[in-house]
């Protein structure tokens, strides 16, 4: 994990080594990171059902009608503050975000206020899953063989949820992801001299396996 403010080559810190090229680079699609990462729809439900429980609350108790419009008037300012205010996280976070897959490994530049760089060489990357979404976005989570030096909380949102120690690092709501998926698939198996093998999963089905260390296949967690 590495701080920096300069940028040699758009989303690494450094310039690549000879023999070492970009095979990819891509950052999360700001609606869904907003949708998925930042439960956008289930905010916005949950302030509609409380807006109707509370303007039936007071109609029900006996105010007036123009108190029940003026309760409802106001939770709906606040919940369309609290939503863009997610919007504009998961905008401003897509805006900085730069995931650059190279033939040898995969390093997420990361950081809104304080950009960093995590380098994830493919020999400590067991496996990857992929789970699509509607759009064509999707995520790929990664399955690490051995710690991971950054912590949840500085990988956030670009970590599996409820993985906590140790985090499990994600690409998180990559446009195409399921070529991107193939890609990575590939560049792993070329890394470790194996046959390339991804799977496309329907939305509602276990993340596909794109990769593995030792040669059989491992499904990666599940993703929530």
């Amino acid at each position: 994990m590495t701080e920096y403010a300069y940028e040699p080559v758009p989303g690494l810190p450094e310039q690549l080594p000879p023999g070492e090229f970009v095979l990819w680079q891509g950052g999360p699609r700001w609606q869904s990171l907003a949708r998925h990462a930042f439960h956008t729809r289930a905010v916005g439900l949950y302030f509609v059902a409380l807006v109707m429980l509370n303007f039936l609350w007071k109609l029900t108790d006996g105010e007036p009608l123009r108190s029940a419009v003026a309760g409802a008037v106001w939770l709906t300012l606040l919940a369309t503050i609290a939503i863009a205010l997610l919007v504009l996280l998961a905008w401003a976070m897509s805006r900085t975000t730069l995931y650059t897959m190279t033939n040898q490994r995969l390093v997420f530049r990361i950081g809104v206020a304080f950009p960093m760089a995590i380098n994830l060489p493919f020999a400590r990357i067991a496996g990857a899953g992929l789970r699509r979404y509607a759009d064509g976005t999707g995520d790929l989570p990664l399955t690490m063989d051995g710690p991971v030096r950054a912590g949840y909380i500085v990988l956030w949102p670009h970590a599996q949820p409820w993985n906590y120690w140790p985090p499990r690092p994600m690409l998180r709501a990559v446009p195409e992801a399921a070529a991107v998926a193939q890609t990575l698939a590939a560049a792993l198996a070329s890394a470790r001299g194996e046959a390339a093998h991804a799977t496309e999963e329907p939305d509602d089905a276990p993340p596909a396996i794109v990769a593995t260390g030792s040669g059989s296949a491992t499904p990666a967690p599940s993703i929530h």
